[in-house]
């Protein structure tokens, strides 16, 4: 037998490392090539990472929750066909921290720190300026000494301890989204630590739930939220719905929802408003050509946002089937690293849930999440008399460094036009 190392995979651009979030397999376990071994997290994704080799596990390197760089050895697996290496010796104060880690000494060591240390991803680049923070003077803990997001992270925290515990003034009015303090003053303010009674219990957080919170405090944190919302008259949608769903779910196959209306909505609004289908840069910002739709999917495990890319080039039968085909494979954890990566904008059916009104976290370096909430049915004045028509709430927040109120109350409009503009008569092909 021989022994394949595999290692820590690169999940998406600008992505330096990743977090292990369970092994599917263990430590003599059989594994096909090209099954699933373990899940792995990043700022970006959550996927199944495919075993390279068919085999047996031999090694478990890294253990779950343990962040690592992109390259690091994670796992051995024998595989048939020569003799059996013996596996290196790992010093037993050190499982699964390959992450901390200094690499081994050679002559070409300080060159190839150098070089790591003046190479920074644009996460890290980002993260570092808008926290007033000099990468080159922090010690990566990296591949090769490369500063990692981690490193940043540590250092913003270090400055938070130093810092004084008093509250910064707000900023006056005018001066940002609602007169909200910069985003430096949010991180600086160290959180509370929770008050434990007897009684209580104290669940550490799974793997999952430790990455969604640390992209939302991310995104509060660097990025300038600003939200609005819109009444939409959806009784036409209503109307067309309650008309064909049962002979579509015959026919198709899947279910009729109003989410992909809203989608068709959303790809037109990006259309006409092209600053929301962008990302932040740092001190840039990317314009996409495509338009990639993330859609929050909620499952047991957590919060998972798969894209359907190419949104713009389906219609509502197409997009009904994408995003039903993304949620059930979302819920049994047969994502692929493509279903998760690629977003351009991203879309939530909060009203699933039966929310009428919801401020959503943005999906940072995307600039904008709209939600659609409940459809309801609400007394309005229509034509100068009462009538009781189909009301829908949608929100939008936005990233304020890269759109204006304006662009974004005009994203939303056209967004309004294409929802009321769906009666009986409209073709969904």
């Amino acid at each position: 037998m021989a022994i394949e190392t595999v290692t820590m995979p690169q999940l998406g651009e600008s992505v330096t490392e990743g977090t292990i979030g369970q092994w599917l397999k263990q430590v003599g376990d059989a594994v096909e090539k090209y099954e699933s071994l373990l899940e792995v997290m990043t700022d970006k994704v959550n996927a199944e990472v495919p075993s390279p080799v068919s085999g047996t596990v031999h090694k478990i390197l890294v253990e779950p929750g343990t962040t690592v760089p992109i390259g690091t050895p994670i796992c051995e697996i024998a595989v048939e066909g020569a003799e059996l290496e013996a596996p290196a010796a790992v010093p037993p104060e050190a499982p699964g921290a390959s992450a901390t880690q200094e690499p081994p000494s050679s002559a070409a060591a300080p060159q190839g720190m150098a070089e790591g240390r003046g190479r920074y991803s644009p996460a890290v680049r980002r993260l570092a300026q808008e926290h007033g923070i000099d990468p080159a003077q922090i010690a990566g803990t990296g591949a090769g000494g490369r500063v990692t997001r981690k490193d940043i992270e540590a250092a913003i925290h270090g400055k938070a301890q130093e810092a004084p515990t008093t509250v910064a003034p707000a900023a006056p009015s005018g001066a940002g989204p609602v007169g909200a303090a910069p985003a430096t003053a949010i991180a600086a303010v160290p959180s509370a630590p929770a008050v434990i009674e007897d009684g209580d219990t104290v669940e550490p957080l799974t793997p999952v739930r430790k990455v969604i919170a640390e992209r939302m405090v991310r995104s509060k944190a660097t990025v300038p939220h600003a939200w609005i919302m819109i009444e939409v008259d959806v009784s036409g949608l209503v109307a067309l719905r309650d008309q064909i769903k049962d002979e579509f779910k015959a026919r198709e196959g899947v279910s009729l929802t109003y989410l992909p209306f809203m989608m068709r909505a959303v790809v037109e609004a990006l259309r006409a408003v092209p600053q929301m289908n962008a990302q932040w840069n740092g001190d840039s910002v990317v314009m996409k050509k495509r338009i990639n739709l993330g859609m929050a999917a909620a499952t047991d495990r957590g919060l998972v946002v798969p894209v359907i890319k190419d949104a713009d080039q389906k219609n509502i039968v197409g997009l009904a089937k994408a995003t039903q085909d993304l949620v059930q494979r979302a819920r049994t954890g047969r994502l692929t690293m493509d279903d998760l990566s690629g977003g351009t904008f991203t879309v939530d059916n909060t009203g699933a849930v039966g929310t009428i009104l919801t401020y959503p976290v943005i999906n940072a370096p995307e600039v904008g999440i709209v939600t659609m909430e409940s459809v309801v049915k609400r007394p309005v004045v229509v034509d100068n008399m009462i009538a009781v028509r189909s009301m829908v709430n949608v929100c939008l927040s936005f990233d304020h460094r890269v759109v204006d109120g304006a662009d974004a109350g005009k994203f939303l409009q056209v967004i309004k036009k294409q929802l009321e503009s769906i009666g009986p008569h409209t073709s969904i092909y």
